[in-house]
């Protein structure tokens, strides 16, 4: 088989993202207190491992190497954002509104066609995408066979309708 031939199996995941982090308490109070992630496990004062619905883990913590550190370079190498997907629109319009009233920055917030999206930093100035994927057959394919995607602005008043329903 050639390189050229594979293709990664159509039901591939990414599995969990490990961030190295500064202060893991600070880390925790930002992923568990304000998104809601639970703990699954902890490695002592150094590491913790966090998932939504008891999975093992979505997302590892640690500052092995990093305790102390400065935050995130935004014009550096390394991780753009990690993106965490909601089932519902429902559910992004949920934490968007906990955010509002957690009166947490947002760096962002774009309808991409496919999906709609929230952007924010971490603590550690690790970039973190909040989406919903609109459902696959309202997604517009271009003539090559392509997904049409483009970055408009979201109508965050229009998603906070979400809760009136």
């Amino acid at each position: 088989m050639e390189i050229a031939d594979y293709k990664v199996p159509a039901l591939t995941r990414i599995g969990h993202v490990h961030l190295k982090v500064a202060d893991l308490e600070r880390a925790l109070d930002f992923y568990c207190g304000l998104l809601g992630f639970e703990v699954m496990a902890r490695y002592g004062a150094q590491a913790a491992f966090i998932s939504a619905g008891g999975y093992h883990h979505h997302i590892g913590l640690n500052t092995w190497y990093s305790e102390g550190a400065p935050a995130a370079s935004q014009r550096g190498v390394g991780l753009f954002h990690t993106a965490i997907l909601y089932p519902t629109r429902k559910d992004l319009a949920t934490i968007l509104n906990r955010l509002l009233k957690a009166e947490y920055p947002l760096s962002g917030a774009s309808d991409h066609g496919v999906s709609e999206a929230l952007y924010l930093n971490d603590p550690d100035n690790n970039g973190v995408e909040l989406y919903w994927d609109r459902p696959k057959e309202n997604w517009n394919m271009l003539p090559d066979g392509t997904v049409e995607m483009y970055t408009k602005s979201l109508n965050l008043p229009g998603l906070l309708s979400e809760l009136r329903s």
